[in-house]
């Protein structure tokens, strides 16, 4: 039966646990229409447009 042979520091302990919870930022990509920054595959929040086509009708 595997029994580790020293204890482990809660420091250690901490750092090997930290590593899981990191979340990354969303990948923006800017807008070829307005130049605003949306994500990708989506789309564009303030113009409507995408893939180059209207697809919302936005009120300026």
């Amino acid at each position: 039966m595997a029994v580790p042979k020293n204890k482990t520091s809660k420091q250690r302990r901490n750092t090997r646990r930290s590593n899981v919870w990191k979340l990354s930022a969303p990948a923006l990509a800017k807008c070829t229409h307005c130049g605003e920054y949306k994500l990708a595959h989506r789309v564009c929040p303030s113009c409507g447009y995408y893939n180059d086509r209207e697809v919302v009708k936005k009120d300026a």
